[in-house]
Parts: C-alpha cells; sequence; structure tokens
C-alpha cells in the first residue's frame, strides 16, 4: 500500500489516523513535521509508524521472530530515571506508550539503529555499539534485574546526575513555560495526582519528545509543604505498530492497554507516579524524574556501558512476557554473529533515505 512505501504518504495517512483519535494539536503537528527535516535520529524519533513497514521489509526473518509485549518506540533518548515506593533512584525505559505485542528483534533493532544515527552525540563505533547491545540484552534475559542507582551502577549513576538536571535549571526550565487551561476533567486528573495540600496550583503547555508531538499534553505546578511539585499528562492512542500492520493487513486488529501491561508485569522498581488513567499517561516530572537526553550525558562517560545497561534494561522489559522467554532464547542462540550489526545498518540507511526524502517533499 501507498502508506507502506512512501514517507510522505504514510505520514498524512498516520495523522488523518491520529486526529480521528483525539483533539490534535496542529500547532505540535507542524514542529514535528519541521523536526523531522533537521536530522535522520529525531526524524527516526518521530516516525515510528515508518520504521515498522520498512523493518518488515527490509529485516524480513527478523519479523518472524518469537512475540512479546515489546516496547516499539525504543531509542537511545527514551531512558530516564525515577523514584520508586522506598525512594530510591532507579534507571530504565522512560516510555511504554507504544507498547504492543511485536517480535522482540523490533526493538534490538530499533534500539541499534538509533545508536548508529546518534553519531552527534555518541562516539562509539557502530559495530561495538550493537555488540553492547546484545551482550546486555543477553545478559538481562539470563538474570533480570533493575537498576538501582543509590546501590550499584557507580558509572551508570555518575551518567545519570548531569549538570543539566540540578533541581535549580529544572524547576526554572519547567516553569517558564506558557500558562495553559487543559479541559476542566483534565485539571481534576492532574490535581488528584499531586499531593494534598498544594498551594498556587496552575498548569503550563509543555512541548516534549518528538513522537507524541501532536498529542494533547498538560502539566500542572504547584507548592506543596512551600516546595515545587509537578505533575504531566499525555494522551494515549493506540501503538503506532497496530496502526502499521493494518495498512498493511486490513484485518489486523488492535491491541490493547500495551503500556500498562509491560508496566505491571516487567522485571523494575516501579514509578508509583507513573500509570495510565482515562486515557492518558500520568507521571510525575522532578530533577530525577525525567527522560534523559544524551546531550545530558557528561563529556567523560562510558558509551559501552550505557548501551550494555541499554540492552540489559530492554531485556527486563521483555521479561514481562515471561512464557515467550524461552523462545526468545532459542531464536537469539541461532542467529549469526553480527546480525543486529547488519539489521540495523540496513534500518540505518533506510530511515536516512526516508528523511532526504522527506526534507524534500515533506
Amino acid at each position: 500500500m501507498e502508506a507502506a512505501r512512501d514517507i510522505v504518504a504514510a505520514t498524512r495517512a498516520y495523522d488523518h489516523w491520529l486526529r480521528g483519535q483525539l483533539p490534535v494539536v496542529e500547532a505540535d503537528l507542524k514542529l514535528k513535521h519541521r523536526a523531522m527535516k533537521e536530522d535522520p535520529f529525531p526524524f527516526l524519533r518521530a516516525t515510528f509508524y515508518r520504521f515498522v513497514p520498512v523493518w518488515r521489509e527490509a529485516c524480513a526473518d527478523l519479523a518472524a521472530a518469537p512475540l512479546v509485549l515489546a516496547v516499539g518506540d525504543l531509542h537511545v533518548e527514551n531512558f530516564g530515571t525515577w523514584r520508586d515506593a522506598e525512594a530510591r533512584l532507579v534507571w530504565g525505559i522512560n516510555d511504554v506508550d507504544e507498547a504492543a505485542p511485536m517480535p522482540y528483534t523490533i526493538d534490538l533493532v530499533r534500539l541499534a539503529t538509533s545508536a548508529l544515527l546518534a553519531r552527534g552525540h555518541l562516539a562509539i563505533a557502530p559495530r561495538s555499539a550493537c555488540r553492547a547491545i546484545i551482550r546486555g540484552y543477553r545478559a538481562g534475559l539470563a538474570a533480570p534485574g533493575a537498576f538501582v542507582l543509590e546501590e550499584e551502577a557507580g558509572p551508570l549513576r555518575a551518567m545519570a546526575l548531569s549538570v543539566d538536571r540540578e533541581p535549580d535549571l529544572f524547576w526554572a526550565r519547567l516553569g517558564s513555560h506558557p500558562p495553559a487551561k487543559p479541559p476542566t476533567a483534565v485539571r481534576k486528573l492532574l490535581a488528584g495526582h499531586l499531593p494534598a495540600p498544594v498551594k498556587d496550583l496552575r498548569f503550563v503547555r509543555r512541548v516534549s519528545g518528538f513522537g507524541s508531538l501532536g498529542r494533547p499534553r498538560h502539566t500542572a505546578l504547584a507548592f506543596h509543604c512551600g516546595h515545587n511539585v509537578a505533575r504531566d499528562a499525555k494522551a494515549t492512542v493506540p501503538s503506532a505498530y497496530d496502526w502499521a500492520m493494518q495498512q498493511m493487513h486490513p484485518g489486523w486488529k488492535f491491541s490493547r492497554d500495551g503500556g500498562p501491561a509491560l508496566l505491571a508485569a516487567a522485571v523494575r522498581c516501579i514509578d508509583p507516579f507513573h500509570g495510565f488513567q482515562d486515557g492518558w499517561q500520568i507521571r510525575r516530572l522532578a530533577p530525577h524524574c525525567a527522560r534523559i537526553e544524551l546531550a545530558m550525558l557528561p563529556a567523560l562517560r562510558d558509551e559501552k556501558l550505557l548501551l550494555f545497561a541499554m540492552g540489559r534494561e530492554l531485556a527486563n522489559l521483555h521479561t514481562a512476557s515471561r512464557s515467550a522467554i524461552p523462545a526468545v532464547k532459542r531464536d537469539l542462540a541461532k542467529r549469526p554473529k553480527g546480525w543486529l550489526f547488519d539489521a540495523a545498518t540496513r534500518m540505518a540507511e533506510a530511515t536516512r533515505a526516508d528523511w532526504k526524502e522527506w526534507k524534500r517533499r515533506g
């Protein structure tokens, strides 16, 4: 189908579908389209709906791999930190709003592809990056375990606690967003997730990410016991994986509740303030409860360790599909040496080609 073959047609078709799911923020959608022209890495982040059909064609052998409840829109900037119920600092995958049953290989290939395309931020050689990811994934399948930064993973902890995440800078940036007037239901939803009592409750319009640009997002700021607190609500839609599959197979049925199911069953120390309610993904925002951008990483860092940890954390989430893990291990053992590098290289080339076409016609 045309939407699966052409980046411009695919984007128009996906945007049309999105408008039928929720009241799209057209200004943010235009911002997304402009950002897609800037560089292949943000282009990749913004176009999971396109990645799916291209991956299924370019990596057809991987598309038949065992199914797990996968992240889907995975990339090297979809990681962050949060505080668990014991107030421990935890690191891991930050966003699962595109989660759905998919071949386990799509997450690995997309993560590796993003590492290859983020060359302005990562200095590690492509083949080394892919080896680190797959080694981490194998280690995570063998012995799943959450990343509690206060008790282990010293170098990873140093990378997570960058200067850009200092409280003064964080709250100044968050408070600088323009005021907003969310619908009454959203105001009540966010207010209900704040600690009581609060003072000076206000709402701001925050633009964040690439893939979700266009969806409504509202942020509540207030003071509790004299200090800042914040909650964020982002509208959810069915996974773009299911949308892309339906374009290729009209009888395809959309999965439901992938994100909540993945968070509930994954091996991780759960963020008690991150969840899904009434069509919104709700999370706490705080200096160390947010996504980590590559630009925030310290100049001196162990990128091999970082990518190893990303692969291992991916296994923590795939372990949510416990009954599928034996088949995943068998399939992984059959893959030839260098398969991830070969697949990521093909997908990086295909993504660059789509990006160039979008720059010309989008």
